[in-house]
């Protein structure tokens, strides 16, 4: 599957995406599901008992992981946002329709580490469509073999 969709309705599609991904680039890929509002982790207000929210919508949340190097895993938030983990470096609020190319910019090399000199520090950069990008800092500490080996 080249070409992906543009929006990624629900999580079920991005998690159908997300399995593409995995084929395409020979990754494999386990999925765990968390549907209900009693079962999201944002959802923790709802009662017990409770599995709708309050405008009778059923919230379902993914948690998706990817095999091999690097390591790599999403969080599919109900809120149409997702939490990327790469090499144990948490990238939050990453909108739902921008996962598959995020994941695309990892699996392909174009994801990198930009060191700095002064002040000394790393940041995760991750090139998005239309000439956007993610940024995330990344202490020395948590430099792994492929941070490491993909610094700039």
């Amino acid at each position: 599957m080249d070409h992906w969709p543009e929006h990624l309705p629900t999580t079920q599609a991005a998690v159908d995406a997300l399995r593409a991904l995995g084929a395409r680039y020979a990754r494999e890929i386990e999925v765990s599901d968390d549907i209900g509002a009693d079962q999201t982790s944002r959802r923790s207000s709802a009662g017990i008992g409770v599995t709708t929210d309050p405008d009778g919508s059923l919230p379902h949340e993914a948690y998706v992981e990817f095999g091999g190097v690097p390591r790599v895993s999403v969080r599919l938030y109900p809120d149409d946002d997702a939490l990327i983990t790469v090499e144990g470096i948490e990238c939050p609020d990453i909108a739902r329709d921008d996962v598959p190319a995020f994941l695309r910019s990892v699996f392909e090399g174009l994801a990198h580490v930009r060191a700095r000199r002064f002040p000394p520090g790393y940041r995760l950069v991750v090139p998005l469509p239309g000439d956007r990008t993610h940024k995330e800092y990344v202490p020395m500490i948590l430099l792994s073999p492929w941070l490491s080996r993909n610094v700039r």
